[in-house]
């Protein structure tokens, strides 16, 4: 998607995001602009899929799809006046399934390009049954938890996610890309991911971070870390140029991790809440503002692919 429609795209999802903000808006209206956003994202990913039939690519369409649905659910529960955090655990889990599956295809993918250009020996393990059964692993304890967030069976089940997703972490060798930021980012994204399956399985359990806290593990953490590694090297990429992070860029990944950090671990750590949350919202906006300040004129330039053709 390019040009026009993508531009609508994105005015929808800015209404949607700015009716937020805005008192007079009818619920319902709200409901149906922002519920709208995501229904065609869905859309989209089908109609890709169908075209190119690019039938691997399945689980993804029916996670987004299923996300869209957990959108629509959320916005009846508020209408009818109803507690919303079925649909919000809902969401989460879908969210924690397409990092697994997205970070589980580019990130050993780069990792394995990466080091052939080294002439490295190690090679990231290939997908075997072993990552389809981690995949199935967290499924059921998303759906666990959807069902029943203080249930035995979800804090056990993630525990378990975790353990088992730190070992396919390992076998992708991240360790050997220090040398490029912007491989090994997506790495430390994973990270936060299974670090998010351990703080929440424990925190169910009765150990460790309460919930609440342990949640910011995956959204400030895997899904703020995750979503600027695949921004700036698809804006390099995509954009002829070199894909390598400088200073600016690697600046950016130590404020959004140095956010998540304090978000996840600042109350337990007792810093003062107020001061706790206006570090890690700094931090965190600040990586993303500096983002915007590296790679906005880059974005809104031509590809150097488009200049150098005749």
């Amino acid at each position: 998607m390019r040009g026009l429609p993508l531009m609508l795209l994105l005015t929808l999802w800015l209404t949607g995001r700015l009716a937020m903000f805005l008192p007079w808006v009818p619920p319902l209206v709200l409901a149906m602009i922002d519920g709208a956003f995501l229904v065609i994202v869905a859309g989209v990913v089908w109609r890709e899929m169908v075209i190119a039939k690019a039938w691997g690519r399945l689980p993804i369409g029916v996670l987004i799809s299923l996300y869209a649905l957990a959108n629509l659910v959320f916005h009846v529960l508020w209408q009818a006046g109803r507690a919303t955090d079925v649909a919000e655990r809902m969401a989460l889990a879908l969210i924690m399934l397409l990092l697994v599956l997205i970070g589980g295809k580019i990130t050993p993918g780069f990792t394995e390009d990466f080091l052939e250009q080294e002439a490295a020996t190690k090679q990231p393990a290939p997908f075997s049954l072993f990552d389809g059964l981690s995949i199935v692993l967290l499924g059921l304890a998303g759906m666990a938890w959807v069902v029943n967030p203080t249930s035995l069976l979800a804090g056990l089940a993630f525990v378990m996610a975790g353990v088992i997703h730190l070992v396919r972490l390992v076998r992708w060798y991240g360790w050997l890309t220090w040398r490029e930021p912007l491989v090994l980012i997506l790495h430390v994204g994973y990270g936060w991911l299974l670090m998010a399956f351990l703080l929440l399985g424990t925190a169910i359990l009765g150990v460790g971070l309460p919930p609440e806290h342990a949640i910011h593990a995956l959204t400030t953490g895997a899904v703020g870390v995750m979503t600027l590694a695949v921004m700036t090297r698809a804006s390099l990429g995509h954009t002829g140029r070199v894909k390598h992070a400088g200073l600016p860029t690697v600046l950016l990944y130590i404020l959004v991790n140095l956010g998540a950090m304090i978000r996840t671990f600042g109350p337990g750590l007792h810093f003062p809440g107020e001061v706790s949350l206006s570090l890690a919202a700094a931090c965190w906006s600040g990586a993303y503002l500096l983002f915007v300040g590296t790679y906005g004129r880059i974005l809104l330039s031509p590809s150097l692919e488009e200049k150098a053709e005749p």
